[in-house]
């Protein structure tokens, strides 16, 4: 049986989809610095999916209070 590949990078709506969000959700929590800004590889853009796990643990839960102001906080 042939293996799935290892990915390390998603697009926009891919990287939507991986935290069960709307892409206009996610462009807004990235614009607003709660997710990662993307990488650049020639034309294309692409989420590190390292990033995107770790600032979506950074979330608070509901009904907690934020702990970090933004991604950059995290890193």
């Amino acid at each position: 049986m042939p293996s799935l590949p290892v990915v390390f990078g998603l697009g926009e709506v891919e990287a939507a989809a991986a935290i069960g969000i709307s892409a206009s959700k996610f462009r807004a929590l990235v614009n607003d610095g709660r997710m990662p800004l993307p990488r650049r590889i020639d034309g294309r853009i692409v989420w590190d999916v390292d990033e995107l796990r770790a600032a979506f643990k950074a979330l608070p839960h509901d009904g907690e209070n934020e702990k970090a102001d933004s991604w950059a906080d995290v890193v």
